[in-house]
């Protein structure tokens, strides 16, 4: 549900931002702020700081920054939804009554929740029943004993094609709404719905809150094609969405300031009979934007951990290139690996919690997993095929879409791939290199038409660089004129790099309105910008964007037109900060090694650089009378 920002308002209002933060955080008084040590980092010298005249704190060593509800969130891993309503009754503001429409969906989504918890207690008791032996002896076999079955609430459906339905039917559930929740299978080529699981062990799948949503189930019968079996999408449930005991595993993940994905159910109940409740695991499917989302709200660097096999690996693979573009300052992932053909369960029975701990400890940064996988793909004993490798590795780093994340993976892709020269293998092994040394003197060129350093013109982009601000400005003083079109392009700007620290602050506070409210008003995105102290700064930038694109601003603009303008801006904007990060790349590099190579790189980001140039001045040419009249 949305709140109206008046009553977001009313609550900071009513809750200093020292008082919610200070149940967490010690603080002490700091002149008009409030400081004490991160609940984010380790620290011995306190970087986190609390203004409540603003009603925000930041964290100077993690960069985090936010109101009373984002520390709720970051800290304790609840919703937006859920901080509000918990600040809210904290506050003694009454929050607004839902409209028939609101209120009819939640019954019917309250109604569907009771059916799946009438459902998980089914499954439940039919595992302790007659019927259920065989179900409970597979589970001792793995360890899973009667206390742990019962915490994670673990079922059995029957071999029965209709008992779930006809006992949920025998409660008055209408069958079609069994069949909306995935428990029956239905449909147009289905005359009679049968029930979705059968003779398989029951894994309940919970949301946020804790209630029951879906269902995984492993088939106890060898010959079932697929072993493990999880409920369809339902109005309750989206599998890349929702990761399995993330409500459990919250609490832990918070205290410890970690936590753990692994592959499958049993993986995850292991993990927490070894110490480690803080783990969660995806849901059959390959780990989405969304899950990473999840995991990075409780953990800064979220430790994945897949099993040793070729499967394994090839998930840590897809995660890696999934993972890559999301990174940020500060915000990254770590691998483990567990030994060839185990998972955690097998690991924790061979060699108990130490063993689960080594491979945890043992866990690799995503730089050394990329660059295992390029050299894995096949020798590199050529020029040719480590050219072929440098390419492959400078077009993943590429995909990174955080510029200073970019550049320190660049360079220390850069510095691995120079211990594969051969030069600097014969250097390590302390041999002299044969034939004439490559430089005679420092500067001599390398070859007729490369010297010691590129020329001032190969690396200036001035003019370039100077549109930057201007570019900015058209970016976010077109959200602030028309701030319908957060909610289209908020995403899409939220990934930009801003120098202008401006333009980094409007665009801040534009999409924190848009998050409390997809259309915001006018009069309250103005008093958030001036409760910012950003008011002047909003002024400068308008009158910086009216001088370049006065049609994209102005108040009756074509929707179309000040969206492509738009869009574009952000185009060419991101196209410039790429290049130029690769521009002083390449310079460096090849100052540091120049070589034919690292000279024809720069050649080419050079020219890359002079198209986006071009086709930024076409675009801020003015339209001839002729060309308007058309």
């Amino acid at each position: 549900m949305r709140y109206p920002p008046h009553i977001l308002e009313e609550i900071r209002s009513r809750l200093p931002a020292s008082s919610v933060v200070g149940r967490r955080v010690q603080l002490k008084k700091a002149g008009r702020e409030w400081r004490g040590l991160s609940p984010f980092n380790a620290e011995k010298t306190p970087s986190f700081y609390v203004n409540d005249q603003k009603q925000f704190y930041h964290c100077f060593s993690s960069s985090k920054h936010g109101d009373i509800f984002t520390f709720l969130m970051e800290t304790e891993g609840l919703s937006f939804p859920e901080a509000v309503e918990r600040l809210a009754g904290e506050a003694g503001v009454s929050l607004p009554a839902p409209t028939e429409d609101n209120r009819a969906s939640e019954r019917k989504r309250a109604g569907a929740i009771e059916v799946m918890e009438m459902a998980a207690r089914w499954f439940e008791d039919r595992l302790r029943a007659g019927q259920g032996s065989e179900a409970r002896a597979y589970l001792e076999r793995r360890g899973l004993k009667d206390e742990t079955q019962r915490a994670f609430r673990l079922g059995y459906a029957p071999n029965d094609r209709y008992a779930l339905r006809d006992h949920l039917a025998g409660q008055g559930v209408d069958k079609a709404l069994m069949v909306e929740l995935g428990l029956l299978a239905g449909g147009e080529d289905v005359s009679v719905p049968y029930d979705y699981f059968r003779d398989r062990v029951m894994f309940p799948i919970t949301d946020t809150r804790g209630r029951v949503v879906a269902f995984g189930g492993r088939a106890l019968a060898k010959e079932v094609r697929a072993k493990y079996l999880n409920s369809p999408e339902t109005p309750l449930f989206h599998k890349g969405r929702t990761l399995y005991n993330l409500h459990g595993a919250r609490k832990a993940a918070h205290e410890r300031g970690s936590i753990i994905a692994v592959e499958g159910y049993v993986d995850v109940i292991a993990m927490t009979l070894a110490g480690h409740p803080e783990t969660v695991a995806p849901l059959g499917t390959a780990l989405t934007e969304d899950q990473l989302g999840l995991l990075w709200r409780h953990a800064d660097e979220p430790i994945l951990c897949f099993d040793g096999d070729k499967a394994g690996q090839r998930a840590a693979f897809r995660a890696l290139d999934i993972a890559l573009p999301l990174l940020a300052p500060g915000r990254s992932l770590r691998i483990a690996l567990l030994p060839g053909g185990q998972d955690p369960d097998d690991l924790l029975r061979s060699g108990g919690p130490a063993a689960i701990d080594q491979v945890l400890t043992a866990a690799l940064p995503l730089s050394e997993l990329l660059w295992r996988r390029a050299l894995e793909a096949g020798p590199v004993d050529t020029p040719e095929r480590r050219a072929g490798l440098t390419q492959t590795l400078r077009t993943t780093v590429a995909t990174i879409r955080d510029e200073t994340v970019r550049r320190y993976y660049r360079d220390d892709i850069e510095e691995r791939l120079r211990s594969l020269s051969p030069r600097s293998a014969r250097a390590a092994a302390g041999g002299a290199p044969r034939g004439r040394p490559r430089f005679t003197r420092p500067g001599e060129p390398v070859s007729p038409r490369i010297t010691g350093s590129p020329s001032p013109s190969m690396t200036a982009s001035a003019g370039f660089t100077g549109a930057a601000s201007v570019r900015e400005a058209v970016i976010v003083g077109t959200l602030l004129a028309h701030p319908e079109m957060i909610a289209e392009f908020g995403e899409e700007t939220a990934d930009l790099d801003f120098e202008d620290p401006d333009a980094r602050g409007i665009l801040s506070v534009l999409l924190a309105c848009a998050a409390e409210d997809e259309h915001p008003v006018p009069e309250v995105l103005q008093n958030r910008i001036n409760r910012a102290g950003l008011a002047a700064a909003a002024d400068r930038i308008l009158a910086l964007a009216r001088s370049r694109d006065r049609t994209t601003l102005a108040p009756h603009a074509d929707p179309a037109h000040r969206a492509d303008a738009l869009r574009q801006a952000m185009i060419l904007h991101r196209q410039a900060g790429a290049l130029h990060s690769e521009l002083r790349e390449a310079r460096q590099a090849f100052e540091d090694d120049p070589t034919d190579a690292g000279w024809a790189w720069l050649c080419e980001v050079k020219a890359r650089l002079e198209t986006v140039i071009a086709a930024e001045a076409e675009a801020d040419a003015p339209v001839s009378s002729d060309s308007t009249a058309a």
